[in-house]
This record gives C-alpha cells, sequence and structure tokens, in this order.
C-alpha cells in the first residue's frame, strides 16, 4: 500500500460536447452495448446528444463537482468524442498518459490543444505515449480497459482486442500499480470489450458483474484484492449490466461531498436493495442519455474524464 493521501474520487471532470455524434461502424464488431437505430436522423441524434450531455454536465455543476467541458470539433469526423476517458488519464503525479485506441476514428480523438490548455490551470510534469503501439495491433483504452483503485495502486482489467496484457505491464511500469488481469465474457459468450462496462470501484465499495467472471481463480482473484482493500462488493446481474449498471463513477464536490454517477436506464435497472447498500457509501447522481447509450454504446462512466492533476 501507498500513502493514503491519495484519494480515490475527484472533484475536477474533463468532458468532451459532442459535434458529430453517432453510430461507429468501426467500433461496433467488439461493442456489444452499440445498436444502429434507423428510427432517427442523423441530425436528430447528433441534437439529442448534445441535450443529453449538457443535462449531465448541469447535474454534475448543480452538485457542485467542476466539470470542464471541452468542444469536440467539426473536423476531423470523431463520432465517440463524447468518450474521452479512453485516449487519457491524469495523475496525481503530474503525469499525463495517452493511449492506442482500436478505431481508426477515435484515435483522431487524442489533442494536444487540450492538454496545453489544461497545462494552464494544473502542473503537467511527465508524459506516457503509448500510442505508438497502434502500429503493432496493440490496444489499451484509458480507464475504459481498466479500473483504477488509486490508493491502493492496483489496476483491474479484462483482457480483450481493446486492453492488451502487454501494455498494462508497461502502464504499471510506469506508474507502479500492480495489475488484477482476467477473462470476462457477456450473456452470449462475447469477450467484453472495456472492463468498466462490467465494475466501478468507490472509495468504499464495488459494483461488479461477477457472472462475467467464468473461470473459478481469476473471479477468487478478483474478490480477494476487492477483500484485501476493504471494499463491499454489490453484485450485479448480466441483465443490469446490459442496463449500463456497471459503467458508474464516484466524484467529489468541492465540499467532499461524492456522487455515485451513473445513466437513468442504469438507475431504473437496480434493485431497491442494490440502491440501499450504494447510498450506504454515496449520494447517487442519475441522467438520461439513452441516445449515446444506444448509439455510443457507452454510458456515464465513459463521459468523464478525472482529473488529479495538481493545481498550481
Amino acid at each position: 500500500m501507498v500513502e493514503q493521501n491519495i484519494q480515490q474520487t475527484t472533484d475536477t471532470i474533463l468532458m468532451v460536447r459532442p459535434a458529430r455524434f453517432g453510430f461507429n461502424d468501426e467500433t461496433a464488431g467488439n461493442n456489444a452495448f452499440q445498436v444502429n437505430d434507423q428510427s432517427l436522423s442523423l441530425e436528430a441524434i447528433q441534437e439529442r446528444a448534445k441535450s443529453e450531455f449538457d443535462a449531465l454536465v448541469g447535474k454534475l455543476r448543480e452538485a457542485g463537482v467542476h466539470v470542464i467541458v471541452v468542444e469536440d470539433l467539426s473536423d476531423p469526423f470523431t463520432p465517440d468524442a463524447v468518450f474521452p476517458n479512453n485516449w487519457v488519464t491524469f495523475h496525481e503525479d503530474g503525469a499525463v498518459i495517452t493511449y492506442p485506441m482500436y478505431a481508426p476514428k477515435r484515435r483522431l480523438e487524442r489533442r494536444e490543444d487540450v492538454l496545453e490548455a489544461l497545462s494552464q490551470e494544473f502542473y503537467i510534469d511527465d508524459r506516457l505515449k503509448l500510442e505508438w503501439h497502434e502500429g503493432q495491433n496493440r490496444f489499451l483504452e484509458g480507464t475504459g480497459s481498466m479500473i483504477l483503485d488509486r490508493p491502493n495502486q492496483l489496476v483491474y482489467a479484462c483482457l480483450s482486442e481493446r486492453t492488451h496484457e502487454d501494455l498494462l505491464e508497461e502502464f504499471c511500469t510506469f506508474t507502479g500499480y500492480e495489475k488484477v488481469v482476467f477473462h470476462a465474457t457477456d450473456a452470449k459468450g462475447q469477450l467484453i470489450y472495456h472492463t468498466n462496462v462490467m465494475m466501478a470501484l468507490g472509495e468504499t465499495f464495488a459494483i461488479i458483474a461477477l457472472d462475467t467472471i467464468a473461470d473459478p481463480k481469476e473471479k477468487a482473484k478478483v474478490l480477494a484484492h476487492l477483500h484485501h482493500t476493504n471494499k463491499e462488493v454489490i453484485e450485479i446481474s448480466l441483465e443490469q449490466m446490459a442496463a449500463f449498471a456497471g459503467n458508474m463513477l464516484q466524484v467529489r464536490n468541492q465540499a467532499g461531498q461524492t456522487f455515485l454517477v451513473m445513466s437513468e436506464q442504469a438507475y431504473r435497472s437496480l434493485t431497491a436493495d442494490q440502491v440501499a447498500h450504494m447510498e450506504a457509501h454515496t449520494a447517487i447522481l442519475y441522467s438520461p442519455i439513452p441516445t449515446i447509450e444506444t448509439y455510443g454504446g457507452g454510458s456515464a462512466r465513459c463521459m468523464m474524464a478525472e482529473v488529479f492533476l495538481p493545481r498550481k
């Protein structure tokens, strides 16, 4: 364990307001959550996505969370730019890590101008650029691929086309983290593309779809680490995972109050008992984002890149 002044939650998050949001056929092959619903025009999809984004940002700001909103660019075409947590992570020691992305369109989301703007407010003392691995078809998609236990320096990750174990090792070498690796599949036996759709980690709890981990030894390893770090395990079903109940993020406001952020669909899928267990640890904040979930195949957690950088 490391010194306990490193926190699991932050009061500052980066979010990217979508400009040309839509279904990305490059990611659909291994993202079982995406649906190319033909009922809406492209213009209607884009306008609804912007409205859903603005409503979530409004609720976060009303709760006292500091949200840095960056406007997506109309050119180049980045239909998934609303999910910035996949291309960048920001760390307590001033380090910034950028990541190799599976889909070519998603690689265009990495923006040095965003990092330059952040450097005006925060110290950025180190950079690790992993994107060169794209040339070798090896990928690691930020906190989509990795669930970080920051105080205990653990990284939980289910392996998939988008989460390569060698890159996890490189991340761990750079950060000093220990990896907890496993395999996870959905109800159809397909590998789960991102760890953050089946697992969320708070300060004192973990939400996890344990039925996705078929190997008893891997399941026992994950549970052992969670119990050793004093996390209450709140289990969700495969059906709840399909409603994005694993895609949650705990944040804090500037007064120190914490919130578990999720979509309305995720919240509606929970039982009263699960809600009670979560609310014993933290307040719940939810907002409807059905268009973003349907066409993008991601939910609330994917929309928030946590900023842990030291302030100037």
